[in-house]
């Protein structure tokens, strides 16, 4: 790479978006007048503008078209084509203004000038699903950038909190087997993610988002709020309209009350004029950050309780994290702050001084030390038997801009007798390639082909194939080799772990494979699970009781001692040796004991006996 070459971090927010780079080791944010670059476009006639004219524009807080102004063209990803100001617009061309505003606002700064900047790494919600991220990538590219690595916020926000340490090692030792938590709340998500330092690695062990409690909700609710208040007081009625553009102005106004409020007691909203009457009444409010706090009260109670649920999800407590790294906007109001204090105690919350940039340079540092994501559990397939054969191993490589991770394989259908192979993807929850057998599975996704329901088990051979692209989306498609059609999966939720240049070599340099598949139990209760009836060999041990009795009744000779498993699968659909029902049925009581239970099992094995005698010489 040439010296005038360098990697840009990339954070395209909802709300706003930034770049920072790292250039000879210092790290160099792009603020416009000490602020981030609005993400907002505004169409007029011909005229395009972007950033802080266009926002300037708004009239409402909400995200979306707002008349001939788009704000976050990022929430529109994946939308058709939208009418705006007469003319058809495509929210990808929309969003490569906003990406090409930025780039060129970089290259216009003194330390700008000089600098190639054609490649970035860029920063998503952890819960932004494949179709967007490709087409986040394909915007970049018309932008005249190219994205190197995609990587996620609260992860590349973790990593420029311990790189811009003044000891970085020291800091990442002491977190060594600790459980951080990053709580990221900007002006249109809240995500969180829960990590552990693992010899250098930062590994996510869960993720979570929201859209339902951004920054932007608070600003509207709160302008609701002051205009009720300013009629009651003023005794004006419903009827009586504000001034053309008057709650675009009232909504900038309430938006520096909730910033001002965060270190003042008291701040006044004042709009004049304000309502169209014969006097052309002003409005002015007196808020108190009590007030401010009673009318946004309760998103910061859904907010934060999130957390709570995530903890639970996972079986941690609050006790159990050591750091809570807040970033984003809107941590830096008191009670968002205090909130997190009650949770975890004020020693072990860190709320980031640069919050609002802090994704930002978490990415730069991320694009300086080449840092690589790998895998952060395994993804497994679910076998017959409740064992899982793993398809990709922890440790893996992602892959980089115009890269993909292939593996194919050939599996058994071990009871075609409904018709249907079934896949299930699952994942551990334990991170890192060793997997114990009582370890749970999250199920991932399940993908269901046709069979033949007439084959014998393992005459119906299934293959698999998972890609990994570069917008590490994996990909899963399968089929019978006796049937026609395909079916296919995406998984956008993996976990991923990013290595500090501290970081020691392990199962990070794990690959696609090397594991023998391994006993367990899928999910937690209420999850949705299917039994799988896949198999990677053929072994008669596998094949349901029930359907092997079927197939081959001297299977279950006494003198073959078949696994007792199968044997009580048979049992379960053999005919009550009492009232003849069948053993599943609610309206056999017979078997309800364990002494029932038994006879009906000696009764068999008798009968089995008396078979094979007959048939001796």
């Amino acid at each position: 790479m040439s010296a005038d070459e360098v990697v840009l971090g990339f954070d395209f927010g909802t709300t706003n978006s930034l770049a920072s780079v790292v250039v000879g080791g210092e790290l160099i944010t792009f603020l416009d007048n000490e602020q981030p670059i609005p993400s907002v476009v505004s169409f007029e006639g011909g005229k395009v503008e972007v950033g802080r004219k266009a926002h300037d524009k708004l009239t409402s807080a909400g995200l979306g078209v707002q008349g001939s102004t788009v704000r976050s063209p990022k929430s529109l990803l994946g939308k058709d084509e939208l009418i705006i100001d007469g003319v058809r617009r495509d929210p990808v061309q929309m969003v490569e203004h906003v990406l090409h505003h930025v780039r060129e606002f970089v290259l216009q700064t003194k330390t700008g000038r000089g600098l190639k900047m054609e490649r970035v790494v860029a920063t998503i919600p952890v819960n932004m699903e494949g179709r967007r991220r490709g087409l986040l990538r394909q915007a970049f590219r018309q932008a005249g950038m190219s994205v190197v690595q995609f990587v996620h916020e609260p992860l590349a926000a973790l990593y420029g909190y311990l790189r811009s340490s003044e000891n970085t090692e020291d800091l990442i030792k002491r977190y060594n087997g600790k459980l951080l938590l990053v709580f990221d709340w900007g002006g249109g998500t809240l995500d969180l993610t829960l990590c552990r330092v693992l010899d250098g690695l930062l590994v996510q062990v869960a993720n979570d988002g929201t859209d339902e409690v951004g920054g932007d909700v608070f600003d509207d609710e709160l302008r609701n709020e002051v205009e009720r208040r300013s009629r009651a007081e003023q005794r004006v009625g419903a009827e009586v309209d504000p001034m053309p553009d008057a709650r675009k102005r009232l909504l900038h106004e309430c938006e520096r009350a909730k910033i001002r409020l965060s270190d003042r007691n008291t701040w006044n909203v004042y709009v004049d004029p304000y309502y169209q009457s014969d006097d052309q009444a002003d409005l002015q409010v007196n808020l108190s950050r009590e007030d401010l706090q009673s009318i946004v009260g309760h998103l910061v109670r859904k907010g934060v309780a999130r957390i709570e649920r995530l903890l639970e999800r996972e079986g941690y407590s609050t006790a159990s994290v050591e750091l809570c790294l807040a970033t984003g906007g809107m941590v830096n109001m008191p009670l968002v702050k205090n909130r997190l204090d009650e949770l975890f105690g004020p020693g072990r919350v860190h709320v980031s001084r640069r919050s609002a940039s802090a994704i930002a340079e978490g990415a730069a540092w991320v694009a300086h030390d080449k840092a690589r994501l790998h895998l952060a559990k395994n993804v497994e397939l679910a076998l017959a038997r409740n064992s899982y054969m793993p398809l990709l191993t922890a440790g893996l490589e992602m892959p980089l801009e115009r890269e993909h991770r292939r593996e194919r394989f050939s599996l058994y259908c071990v009871d075609p007798s409904d018709g249907f192979g079934k896949f299930s993807l699952v994942s551990p929850h334990r991170p890192g390639p060793r997997v114990l057998p009582d370890d749970k599975r999250r199920p991932l996704q399940n993908i269901v082909v046709k069979v033949d329901a007439k084959a014998q088990p393992f005459r119906e051979r299934l293959e698999l194939e998972v890609v990994v692209n570069e917008d590490l989306i994996l990909k899963a498609e399968a089929w019978s080799l006796n049937q026609k059609g395909r079916a296919e999966a995406e998984i956008h939720d993996l976990e991923f772990a990013l290595a500090t240049p501290s970081a020691r070599s392990g199962w990070i340099r794990s690959g696609l494979m090397g594991q023998d598949s391994v006993s367990g139990s899928i999910g937690e209760p209420g999850d949705l699970v299917m039994r799988s009836n896949l198999a990677s060999r053929e072994d008669p041990s596998l094949v349901p009781g029930e359907v092997m009795y079927r197939i081959n009744p001297s299977y279950f000779r006494v003198e073959r001692d078949p696994p007792k498993v199968q044997d009580e699968e048979r049992l379960y659909y053999k005919p009550c040796a009492y009232c003849k029902r069948s053993s599943n049925d609610p309206l056999c009581q017979c078997a309800t004991s364990e002494a029932s239970r038994l006879q009906t099992v000696h009764a068999s094995s008798r009968e089995a006996t008396g078979m094979a005698s007959r048939r001796s010489p």
